[in-house]
């Protein structure tokens, strides 16, 4: 299996998403943000960080890549899209995942670990998981704060696309285990087949026991049984 790891300029987090991927078994290959053809991949990885400083508005720049062209057509092939903190902010300033991605409302950037329930195990990203199972990710962001109308959120919910929430160590859903004042306290969602992933919280910063954590590699390895 080979992936493809985009790199904007501002990206900070791809080297992890390499080491995330090929721990977990799969090539990975970096690909900057002017190509225009992604065949002979399996997937493609959009890595954190800020990209173009995140000038304008988060992710706003890099959704006008050449690359995200590509992205497109590779996603309406069916073939699986991770987006993870600014990745899932490009994903939905491009419309491949629906809502946006406002400033934290206590306005102050976050940066530590969080609890997250498993909201669905039907997709390649969460099958290695258990249904309500709780884990524990590292974020990192100023605007992770997730916001979409009524319509889309009832959608969300109704379709199962919301794969993770935050919540207690317990796995409760409460306002103190909201970490930046996202709607359902959602942290990650998917479109409505299933193939591609959009999370605010970095599993690939915690695959490894040296880094703090192993519940991320998780995901890595539902890509490759997948």
């Amino acid at each position: 299996m080979r992936w493809a790891i985009v790199r904007f300029p501002g990206a900070n987090c791809d080297e992890d998403a390499r080491f995330a991927l090929e721990k977990a078994g799969i090539r990975a290959e970096f690909v900057w943000h002017t190509e225009r053809d992604l065949r002979g991949f399996d997937g493609v990885f959009l890595p954190g960080g800020f990209s173009y400083g995140d000038y304008l508005r988060a992710g706003a720049l890099a959704a006008k890549s050449p690359v995200m062209e590509a992205v497109r057509r590779f996603a309406e092939e069916g073939r699986y899209v991770v987006g993870v903190c600014n990745g899932f902010q490009i994903l939905c300033e491009t419309g491949l995942l629906p809502g946006t991605l406002m400033r934290n409302t206590h306005l102050t950037f976050n940066c530590h670990d969080v609890y997250l329930r498993v909201e669905t195990t039907t997709t390649p990203f969460t099958r290695n998981y258990s249904k309500g199972q709780i884990v524990n990710f590292p974020i990192a962001h100023m605007e992770g704060n997730y916001f979409a109308d009524d319509s889309t959120l009832k959608r969300l919910e109704d379709q199962g696309q919301i794969a993770f929430r935050y919540c207690t160590p317990e796995g409760k859903i409460t306002p103190d285990a909201n970490p930046n004042g996202a709607q359902h306290n959602i942290a990650g969602i998917t479109n409505e087949q299933g193939t591609i992933l959009g999370l605010m919280p970095h599993p690939e910063r915690h695959c490894d026991r040296l880094t703090g954590g192993i519940d991320g590699i998780a995901l890595f390895e539902g890509l490759l049984a997948a």
